[in-house]
């Protein structure tokens, strides 16, 4: 049904724009008591023939023949039209460089829609401080909405719900503009110069490589240019900018300050492959660090997070390592000592979820940073995808309105409005501690990389892109024709970049840098190494006293605080255990978590529930019963201990697990655990796991302590809660670059912990723990005190029952399954089979393991026995080493091949656990 106004004219967008009347009976009051006090447009409204002293105004606007009433309602719909050219108006700016026509004005921007017309134009009206100003023609008011918002920058903000940040941002957006000054506009002309010839050296030198050239998109080096200066002017300390391989070169010799001869070293690929650590990667994914020099003074250090061709999964690992160097400020403010910046794709953008779930990390308090500055080189294209194959929605930005961040379209062949755009989405940071987008919309002048042929899937577009000149040069002919510059000074600077680079060029050819290959350093990595220093095992026993304490903490609470009944009774049993020689995960996870922080080792815990803890078992964290109160046990651990942080994370396992390992490279003092609600919840970070985890350190030289707890075991919960996929994370190791453990004892899970924070920085790879579920509460599956605070973590466990010269059959098992054959054997009595259990399945305690089978007869029968599936769990992995060690052949006992991790029926299952243990011991 169509909405009416009060005045019988269809209202626009189904809003009615009537005749508020209380307003306009309360300004004609101030008017009678004080004509100056009010607008000049309503006192001419007041003054209009016809009205007598005193008369209410509705009386009024009916004896002036209904003038008043039409007056104040044109008056409103003036404002109903700036609202909707504050939220429509960027369908109307001018944004796409590839085209001289600007955005058609919608119909609901059209004047005839508020019941206004051309005879308005010239009529003053009430504008309530819109542009600063009380009252304005309609001609100014349109020129003002039509410079503010159909120009070069286009400005979604409205769906913000925060009516601050509203007017904080018309306030900016609507104000007049200054233009920048000379130096400005040189500092401009002189980056887009450097950008412009850097690529096009590389493309004459280089023919046929690889690079992902930025020609097109080369404004985005003014932007973070313009960011850089700004965050200088704010004394920022660093900033973090975790980007795609699209421009990553120009933006590491034009922003970051690594040299053009490293850059053409890698191009000639003349490392010796003998001095480089590991693998290596492909030049346009390595990371480094520099010092950004503003060419008007000041500094501000810098890094581009390594990637991998992953696109959009560096966004988490970058937020990651600067919430780390920001809470490690030492200035105590380190959301505005470290800015973030990422550097996104437009297809990647739209199309990559991880996008969404790290914008939705953006607030979360454990995962805020202060805002990020979002910058999108948006192509207009994919790899060969245009925008209608690319993604539902109207813009590539549009996920970014889910967290209320404004977003900025701006025409990339504006090198001014992309600087504006730049300063307003730096200082909305700095005022409302939010991630903002700049959507830069520019183009790709080759194809996806040099060596496609975009022309093949886009002709049309490529012949507008051929013919187009650089942004380059339009600015410096556009600053020639206004007479700011001379024609000589537009060409000077770019002459001398292009002379500079054919020095470092000509240098590069003859011989390898001085003192070796060039070698980056790696964003929050270590310098890699040629040999590891030969460091024995750290000690993870604690005393007793540190054991009481920390259990202490967990029963001596503030008398304020009610205890959910439920919960009570675990934290005081945990007290009990110690003496009682019962000593459950919790516990041990709790006192291998306490005696670190007494160490001074901070503990940052994070996942999907992991406060409490999947299982009920961790309560990490305590709710007051009555209040709602929160209270952390080993946060009160008193002073000289270390950060406690336990987490609760979004329902995202790319994202969360990218931010921790990203949080791990920037804080390898501290032990970084990520925790998932169930162990198989790991297949959606696989992303991160294959990237990072496992290869970082051999691809970039970074290596991360980071651990990963993912619950496993086989126990009727159907396929999907069952398997924390053992075999993937076997199958990626090599070169000792994890460390996959699966402790079947609270003790060993408590000096594991302890030992990977402890170790040498030299030995610090990522652990992956297969951790239990039933195990939690099991009678069997128990320490003692002395465990803790004696020894150290076994990665073989050996039999303790057996007589070895008696045994005739020997089992190799790792994980909850031992329980179940040790169960088996008491109940029937064998005394000729021994059970080991392999603690540690990478790299393999090949000593240890061997050792133990040494004591058994040679001709005694050896299996290995999982509950997984054969095709599944860690046989694949360990058969050939345990042959090589038994020196015999090793049968092999567990479930049938399977394309799933387990069946849904847990009466099946147990039938199959109960079919599965008794084969081990025929």
């Amino acid at each position: 049904m169509e909405s009416r106004s009060r005045a019988g004219q269809p209202s626009s967008n189904g809003l009615e724009f009537g005749l508020n009347e209380w307003v306009v009976d309360e300004q004609y009051e101030r008017y009678l008591r004080d004509p100056g006090s009010v607008d000049r447009a309503w006192r001419d409204l007041f003054a209009a023939p016809g009205r007598a002293a005193g008369t209410p105004v509705r009386e009024a606007t009916a004896t002036a023949d209904g003038r008043a009433e039409e007056a104040a309602v044109k008056a409103v719909r003036v404002a109903a039209l700036v609202h909707a050219y504050r939220v429509r108006g960027h369908l109307m700016a001018d944004t796409d460089p590839l085209t001289d026509e600007r955005g058609a004005t919608p119909p609901e921007l059209d004047l005839k829609e508020f019941g206004l017309g051309e005879e308005d134009l010239d009529r003053t009206f009430v504008v309530d401080g819109f542009a600063g100003r009380a009252a304005m023609t309609l001609r100014d008011v349109l020129e003002v909405l039509r410079a503010s918002y159909c120009r070069t920058v286009g400005v979604q903000y409205m769906h913000i719900q925060s009516s601050e940040e509203r007017r904080w941002v018309q306030r900016r957006i609507e104000s007049p503009r200054e233009a920048p000054d000379r130096a400005e506009q040189l500092q401009i002309l002189y980056r887009l110069g450097a950008a412009e010839a850097f690529e096009r050296f590389l493309h004459t030198k280089y023919v046929g490589q690889k690079r992902y050239s930025l020609e097109g998109g080369e404004s985005a080096i003014v932007l973070l240019d313009a960011l850089l200066h700004r965050a200088i002017a704010h004394g920022m300390r660093e900033a973090v900018i975790g980007m795609a391989h699209r421009g990553r070169l120009n933006v590491l010799a034009n922003i970051i300050g690594k040299s053009c001869r490293e850059i053409f070293h890698e191009f000639e690929d003349a490392v010796d492959p003998r001095s480089v650590q590991g693998s290596g990667d492909v030049k346009y994914h390595l990371g480094a660090e520099g010092t950004y020099r503003a060419l008007c003074g000041g500094s501000v250090g810098v890094s581009v997070v390594a990637n991998p061709s992953h696109l959009e999964v560096v966004g988490p690992v970058a937020q990651g390592m600067v919430r780390a160097r920001q809470e490690t400020d030492p200035d105590g403010d380190g959301i505005f000592a470290v800015l973030p910046v990422t550097v996104h794709g437009d297809a990647a953008f739209a199309g990559q979820g991880v996008v969404g779930e790290t914008l939705n990390l953006s607030q979360v308090p454990g995962y805020h940073t202060g805002g990020t500055v979002h910058v999108v080189v948006n192509n207009q294209l994919g790899f060969t995808t245009t925008p209608v194959h690319g993604r539902s929605s109207a813009y590539a930005t549009d996920v970014a309105r889910a967290v209320e961040a404004p977003v900025l379209h701006v025409n990339g062949d504006d090198p001014e409005a992309v600087v504006r755009a730049a300063r307003f989405a730096f200082d909305y940071r700095q005022e409302f501690r939010k991630d903002v987008v700049v959507d830069l919309i520019c183009y790709r002048r080759h194809g996806h990389s040099e060596v496609d042929d975009p022309s093949i899937t886009q002709p049309e577009m490529y012949d507008r892109i051929d013919a187009r000149p650089s942004v380059r040069t339009l600015y410096a002919d556009a600053l020639v024709r206004r007479g700011d510059i001379g024609a000589r000074q537009a060409e000077d600077a770019l002459r001398d970049y292009r002379e500079r680079l054919e020095r470092a060029f000509a240098e590069t050819r003859p011989s390898p840098p001085p003192g070796g290959p060039a070698r980056d350093v790696v964003a929050g990595g270590a310098e890699p190494t040629v040999a590891e220093p030969t460091v024995g095992e750290p000690v993870t026993t604690i005393t007793e006293a540190t054991a009481r304490r920390v259990v202490a903490a967990q029963t001596e609470l503030p008398r304020t605080f009610t205890v959910h009944p439920r919960v009570l009774p675990q934290l005081r049993r945990r007290a009990e255990t110690l003496d009682a020689g019962t000593i459950d995960w919790a516990t041990a996870e709790a006192l291998a978590f306490g005696s670190l922080l007494l160490d001074g080792v901070p503990v940052r815990l994070a996942g999907q529930d992991s406060r409490r803890g999947t299982f009920g078992q961790r309560h990490a964290v305590l709710t007051d019963r009555h209040t709602g109160a929160e209270h952390t046990p080993l946060g009160s651990l008193g002073t000289g201990a270390a950060a406690f942080t336990p987490y609760d994370s979004t329902l995202s396992e790319l994202a969360v697990l990218g931010f921790e390992y990203g949080y791990s490279l920037a804080r390898p003092e501290a032990l970084v655990l990520w925790e998932a609600q169930f162990g198989d919840f790991a297949d959606g970070a696989q992303t991160v796991v294959d990237e990072y985890v496992a290869s970082s350190e051999q691809k970039w030289g970074q290596r991360s302590g980071v651990v990963l707890l993912l619950p496993h075991g086989l126990e009727g919960q159907g396929p999907d809660h069952s398997s924390g996929r053992i075999e993937r994370f076997l199958q990626l190791c090599a070169q000792g670059n994890m460390t996959v453990a699966v402790p079947t004892l609270p003790g060993n899970y408590f000096h594991l912990l302890r030992r990977q924070a402890l170790g040498s920085p030299h030995r610090r790879r990522p652990l992956v723990v297969f951790t239990p579920k039933s195990m939690l509460r099991s009678k069997a599956a128990v320490s003692a005190l002395p465990d803790l605070t004696t020894g150290g973590f076994r990665p073989v466990l050996p039999d303790g029952t057996a007589d070895p010269a008696r045994v005739r059959r020997v089992l190799i098992c790792s994980g909850k399954v031992f329980y179940d054959l040790d169960a088996h054997r008491r109940a029937a009595g064998s005394r000729d089979t021994a059970i080991v259990r392999l603690e540690q399945l990478y790299p393999l305690p090949e000593r240890e393991l061997a050792a133990e089978l040494a004591r058994f007869p040679a001709d005694a029968e050896v299996r290995w026995v999982q509950e997984e599936a054969a095709n599944q769990g860690a046989w694949l992995s360990v058969s050939a080493p345990v042959r090589r060690l038994a020196s015999r052949p090793v049968g092999r006992v567990s479930r049938p091949p399977a394309s799933a991790a387990a069946v849904g029926s847990a009466r099946r299952h147990a039938e199959e656990q109960a079919e599965l243990v008794a084969a081990a011991f025929r």
